[in-house]
């Protein structure tokens, strides 16, 4: 069984940088995604890095409309590892953010769906506050 270790969280005041970090225990390559909830709120999209066949990528990410221009998705070069950079916070990016992986690629119309990828964190938790 695959597990997904997420880290970096905390606390940062608002306009601050916070980089997130999820490894993947086993497997190969991955389309890897995050997502985040908010307290009382629906989970939300936040970016994602999909492959584009088995074992490549083709190096499209995307991004939510609301971090957009401010955080930014990478992985490793082994696709076993994704990272959440994030920059420009703000008060409204509180929430416990939780990666995704699917050990294939993810259709386009899903990218931003839970349900599409097969491993999930146990999330971690950014607080933007002062």
């Amino acid at each position: 069984q695959v597990q997904l270790v997420e880290s970096g969280g905390g606390l940062v005041p608002p306009g601050g940088s916070l980089r997130l970090s999820c490894a993947a225990s086993g497997g190969n390559k991955y389309s890897m995604a995050w997502f985040r909830q908010a307290s009382g709120k629906e989970r939300e999209f936040v970016g994602a890095i999909p492959l584009s066949s088995a074992t490549t990528y083709s190096g499209v990410t995307y991004l939510g409309d609301s971090v957009k221009g401010r955080f930014t998705v990478s992985r490793d070069n082994a696709g076993k590892t994704v990272y959440l950079q994030m920059n420009s916070l703000k008060p409204e990016d509180t929430a416990i953010y939780y990666c995704a992986m699917k050990g294939s690629r993810v259709i386009t119309s899903a990218i931003r769906t839970w349900g599409a990828y097969s491993y999930h964190g146990q999330g971690t938790q950014v607080t933007v506050s002062s």
